[in-house]
């Protein structure tokens, strides 16, 4: 018996080893709750756009990447950092052009403060998907991280040009560490 739950274990290989296909194309999507979130008379509603953009970014290629995906997530919420890491890994490695990969595995990376990692994935996740918003805050946060102030505040800008209800706005606010110089004269 314990030599048929063996091979079980290793499911996942063969479906990985068939390669991962093309993300979907949400580009469109994205690009009208970007226009939303900027036109949006009230935070709630930013929020809500920004929201419906996330489940946009987390629709991954296939269900073996989708598996990856949210098993990787839900160890993030869970603090389980290391196992995030390796289902993140295994999604970076079977899907190299899903961008949401790499910014959730730079968001693991940010959490046990690797923030060279994470920069560079979240460079790749722009490099793939330019206007993914959640991708250039965490750009802004993890430079922040790195003591790179005036990068932080210039990736943090591009973010709010995308999306003006982002949480981390406040960061750029009045007394906030990437708050635009000279406002004060």
């Amino acid at each position: 018996m314990r030599h048929l739950l063996i091979p079980l274990l290793f499911l996942p290989g063969p479906l990985l080893a068939e390669g991962c296909p093309a993300a979907p194309d949400h580009s469109a999507e994205v690009d009208a709750l970007i226009a939303e979130a900027r036109a949006a008379p009230t935070e709630m509603a930013g929020r809500e756009a920004g929201n419906r953009m996330w489940k946009l970014w987390t629709d991954a290629p296939d269900e073996p990447a989708q598996s990856l995906l949210d098993e990787g997530m839900q160890k993030l919420r869970g603090a389980d950092y290391l196992g995030a890491l390796d289902d993140l890994n295994r999604l970076v490695d079977y899907c190299p052009d899903y961008a949401e990969g790499y910014n959730q595995r730079a968001f693991a990376y940010y959490l046990t403060e690797k923030f060279g990692p994470a920069l560079e994935d979240l460079d790749r996740a722009i490099a793939l998907s330019p206007n993914h918003v959640a991708a250039l805050s965490g750009r802004a946060l993890t430079l922040l991280g790195l003591g790179r102030t005036e990068e932080a505040a210039r990736a943090l800008a591009r973010a709010l040009e995308l999306n003006p209800w982002l949480s981390e706005r406040s960061l750029a606010g009045p007394g906030g560490p990437l708050e635009p110089k000279g406002k004060d004269i």
